[in-house]
């Protein structure tokens, strides 16, 4: 398939570009900096300058496109969410998701699939409700940004397009995003988790997260949405001391509330604070097999720690 991708230099848009290669598919990447974009990519990759902003020529780059992935969004975790910040991560999501999708609309040979990336914050903090996806939105700015960012690309199914959302829980990856975030206390011997520790985190491992849009785009049944997310959420109080556990290092310094946000302010409560407790029930019901189900088995695969060696 020809498979144009909008936020493919990112943590999880590199490791699909490598997935899709090996599997035999022809990604091209939409950019905003073909220079970075060229640098990462081996020159089999097409790349395709465009912005969200500017998208007159993004109709052309789609032509005769079989599907597109579209994971563009600035990162939620990388700063404290500023007014103008906020404004940023909806913005960077909801432009791009509209302009590919009435760009998409516009060809005489429109793709047939259009992926939409969205978060489990849809949810918003739900305590210990077991969610999947006939659950209604949540409140909250991250449930804000993802019913918008899914409405975004509702235009991308008017001319027939199997238009599907991953609402994706965090996704972890040793070389980036919210892991090596979350391992640096622990690396300075300072680990432990924030709040009461009873909040759920709705996590998956960046290969379960890759395979997981694949299967999605190879199977022309499917549409609608999809939580991203392991079949087994986990408490954050558990979820740190595995993490402490595959560092070898203790989990003994907990974060208060607090601390945590006249710090951070709503940054801290939504991401931090605040839980959401997500099944995958139509992945699983549908097919797909998660190599890493298991939050501890995860974490060894990615820090190098063995399950169960008592290090904690």
């Amino acid at each position: 398939m020809r498979v144009a991708v909008a936020g493919g230099t990112g943590l999880l848009g590199r490791a699909l570009i490598a997935a899709l290669l090996e599997e035999g598919h022809a990604p091209a990447v939409l950019t905003r900096n073909p220079g970075r974009a060229r640098r990462l990519f081996p020159s089999s990759v097409t790349l395709n300058p465009w912005s969200p902003s500017g998208p007159a020529d993004l109709a052309a780059a789609l032509e005769g496109t079989d599907a597109v992935i579209n994971l563009a969004g600035e990162n939620i975790g990388a700063r404290r969410w500023t007014a103008a910040r906020r404004r940023a991560i909806l913005e960077s999501r909801t432009r791009s998701a509209e302009a590919l999708a009435r760009a998409a609309i516009r060809c005489d040979r429109p793709p047939t699939v259009f992926l939409q990336a969205s978060a489990a914050g849809y949810y918003g903090d739900r305590g210990e409700a077991l969610l999947d996806e006939a659950g209604p939105p949540g409140t909250g700015f991250l449930a804000e940004v993802a019913r918008e960012w899914e409405a975004a690309a509702l235009p991308a199914a008017a001319r027939g397009a199997r238009l599907v959302f991953l609402r994706f829980g965090v996704v972890l990856a040793r070389e980036g995003g919210a892991l090596p975030r979350m391992a640096l206390p622990f690396r300075l011997f300072l680990g432990g988790w924030p709040g009461n520790g009873r909040q759920y985190l709705s996590w998956i491992h960046r290969d379960d997260a890759v395979r997981a849009l694949l299967f999605l785009l190879e199977h022309p049944e499917i549409e609608g949405p999809f939580n991203a997310t392991a079949p087994q959420p986990v408490e954050a109080r558990m979820f740190y001391r595995f993490l402490g556990r595959a560092l070898g290092r203790p989990c003994w310094l907990r974060q208060p509330a607090w601390l945590l946000a006249p710090a951070l302010g709503a940054m801290a409560r939504e991401l931090l604070l605040a839980g959401q407790r997500v099944l995958p029930r139509r992945l699983s019901a549908s097919g797909f097999e998660f190599l890493h189900p298991d939050p501890e088995e995860a974490l060894n695969d990615l820090l190098g720690g063995r399950p169960g060696d008592g290090r904690t």
